[in-house]
C-alpha cells in the first residue's frame, strides 16, 4: 500500500480573505421584509453603524423590533437609489433572483453586498459572532456551512468568560502607559499575559472592575512582584466534556497543573500547550508525594509567581483532602480559588439512569467511604442506608466486603439492590448490578482495574439495568475478557 507523504500534501487555502469592516457611523442597508433581513438587522444592532432598513411590508415582529430599537426604516419598495451612500449592502428579500439583482446594483457603485444564502453573489460572508465587545471573535466557513460556523460559535462563546470584554476595555485604558514605562518586547509581553491572565483578570471576573483597575496598576508599578495563586479544579469522573467552563478556563490560564494519577491524560492535555504538568500519584497504594508534599509544592509554586492549578479527580472537595491544601495556602498567604466538579458518585448514578433521589423511596444521598468501617460501631453513614438513605461508596472494591458484612449484620436484607459502576463516565466505564450479599465478588475480582463506585439502597431497584451486568456473572464475563 502506498504511504502519503505528509511533507507533500499542500495546505488548504482560503478563497476568501477574513477582515473586519469599519462601520462606526456607516450607512449598512438591509432590503427585505422577512426572517432573513430580520436576523442581519439584529446582527448589525451590535455594532455602531447607522443601520437603515428598506421594507415595504416588515413582518409584524420585525416591525415592532425596528420601533423599538429606533432602526430608520424606508417604508417603500427597493430602487437602486436607496443604496446611495452606504458602506454595505445586506440583500435579504427572500427572493434569490431579486436578492442577486441587488447585489449586483450594489456592485455597480462599488459597495459591497452580501446576498443572503447565495455565496456565488456574495462580495463578502457574514461570520458566526462571539461578541465581547471590543473582543470580537468571527467564524466563517467561505459560506459553505453556516450551521457548522453557529456550532463552533456556540462552543467559542462557552469557552470565553462574558465579562472578557470589559476586561479588554481596561487593556486599552493602559495600553500608552504601557508603551511609556515598559520597554519592548518581552517585557510588554510579559505584562500583558499578567494582566489578562492574573489578578486584574480575576478582579473583572468578579464584577469589581476598581479592584481590576487597582491590580493592573500595581502590575504596571512593579511588573516583577507578581502574587502566585492556586485554583483547587475537579476535573470530573473521567469523561473529558464533563469539566466545566470555569475549569477549562482556568487550565488554559495556568502556568502549572499539579495533577493526580485519577485524572486521564485527555483532561491533563487540555492545559496550556506550554503550561509544565507535574504528577503527584494518590492513586491508592501508588503515591508518588505525600499529601504535606503536595501541599509544600502548591505554596512553592505559588510563591515563585506562578499560577496553579491543583487537579484532582471528580470534585476537590470529596475526598479530596482539598482541606489540607487549604490550610497549607492560608497559612502562607497565598490567593486561592476553588472550581467545583461533578463528583464521581453522581457520575456513576448517570451512566445507570439511578434518580439517587426518589419521591417516596430515598429522600437523602450520603457520600461515604469504605475505610470508615474499621470501628466496632457502624458508622452513621450505615445507619442513614437503613433508614432508607441511597449511599454512595466511594473506592468501593476494595471494601466491598466489609461495607456488605457491616450492614448485613446491622440489619440491610440481603437481597437491598446494588450497582456498581467502574470508569464512572468514561468510554471503557462497566456497569454491574446485583444484591448486597454479592458484594464480595468485588473485592477479590482483580480484573476491575479502574476506580469503582458502589451504591446502596432501595432507590437502586428503579436504575436501568438493560446496559449492566449481574454480578453472579461478572466473575466469569472479566475472566474470560
Amino acid at each position: 500500500m502506498a504511504r502519503t507523504d505528509s511533507r507533500h500534501i499542500s495546505k488548504a487555502r482560503l478563497t476568501t480573505f477574513p477582515a473586519f469592516f469599519r462601520v462606526d457611523g456607516e450607512v449598512v442597508i438591509v432590503i427585505g421584509n422577512g426572517e432573513e433581513a430580520f436576523a442581519k438587522t439584529r446582527l448589525l444592532a451590535n455594532t455602531s453603524a447607522h443601520v437603515r432598513v428598506v421594507a415595504d411590508e416588515p413582518e409584524e415582529r420585525f416591525a415592532a423590533y425596528l420601533a423599538e430599537h429606533g432602526i430608520e426604516r424606508i417604508a417603500d419598495t427597493y430602487t437602486p437609489d436607496y443604496l446611495d451612500g452606504a458602506r454595505l449592502v445586506f440583500a435579504a428579500t427572500g427572493e434569490s433572483e431579486a436578492d442577486r439583482q441587488i447585489a449586483m446594483d450594489a456592485r455597480a457603485r462599488r459597495i459591497p453586498a452580501n446576498a443572503v444564502d447565495q455565496p456565488d453573489a456574495c462580495d463578502f460572508f457574514t461570520p458566526a459572532l462571539v461578541n465581547r465587545a471590543p473582543l470580537c471573535v468571527a467564524i466563517g466557513t467561505e459560506g459553505a456551512g453556516p450551521v457548522l460556523a453557529q456550532m463552533v460559535r456556540t462552543r467559542v462563546d462557552r469557552m470565553l468568560s462574558p465579562r472578557l470584554g470589559d476586561l479588554a476595555s481596561l487593556a486599552s485604558t493602559y495600553r500608552t502607559a504601557v508603551e511609556k514605562l515598559l520597554p519592548r518586547g518581552a517585557p510588554r509581553r510579559l505584562f500583558w499575559r499578567r494582566f489578562f491572565t492574573g489578578t486584574p483578570a480575576e478582579a473583572m471576573e468578579r464584577g469589581d472592575v476598581s479592584g481590576a483597575r487597582r491590580a493592573a496598576t500595581a502590575l504596571l508599578r512593579a511588573p516583577d512582584c507578581v502574587p502566585g495563586h492556586v485554583w483547587l479544579v475537579g476535573a470530573g469522573p473521567g469523561a473529558a466534556d464533563l469539566i466545566t467552563l470555569r475549569a477549562h478556563r482556568v487550565m488554559m490560564e495556568a502556568d502549572v497543573i499539579v495533577h493526580d494519577a485519577l485524572v486521564p491524560q485527555e483532561i491533563v492535555d487540555l492545559a496550556r500547550r506550554d503550561a509544565e504538568r507535574i504528577a503527584v500519584g494518590k492513586r491508592k497504594g501508588c503515591h508518588s508525594k505525600k499529601q504535606s508534599e503536595i501541599n509544600d509544592l502548591l505554596v512553592e509554586l505559588a510563591g515563585q509567581g506562578k499560577r496553579v492549578v491543583r487537579l484532582k479527580s471528580g470534585d476537590p472537595l470529596v475526598y479530596g483532602r482539598a482541606g489540607e491544601e487549604l490550610a497549607a495556602l492560608r497559612h502562607a498567604g497565598i490567593g486561592h480559588e476553588i472550581v467545583p466538579g461533578i463528583t464521581s458518585a453522581l457520575a456513576a448514578a448517570a451512566d445507570f439512569g439511578l434518580p439517587p433521589t426518589l419521591r417516596g423511596v430515598a429522600s437523602s444521598l450520603v457520600f461515604a467511604t469504605g475505610h470508615d468501617l474499621t470501628g466496632a460501631v457502624l458508622p452513621e453513614w450505615g445507619q442513614l442506608t437503613l433508614s432508607g438513605a441511597t449511599v454512595a461508596v466511594y473506592m468501593g472494591r476494595s471494601v466491598a466486603a466489609r461495607v456488605a458484612s457491616r450492614l448485613i449484620e446491622a440489619g440491610l436484607p440481603r437481597a437491598t439492590t446494588v450497582a456498581v459502576v467502574e470508569n464512572a463516565s468514561r468510554e471503557d466505564c462497566r456497569l454491574f448490578h446485583g444484591v448486597l450479599e454479592e458484594l464480595p465478588a468485588l473485592e477479590t475480582n482483580s480484573a476491575l482495574a479502574g476506580p469503582v463506585m458502589v451504591i446502596v439502597g432501595e432507590a437502586v431497584a428503579g436504575a436501568d439495568f438493560t446496559r449492566s451486568m449481574p454480578l453472579a456473572e461478572m466473575a466469569r464475563a472479566l475472566e474470560a475478557a
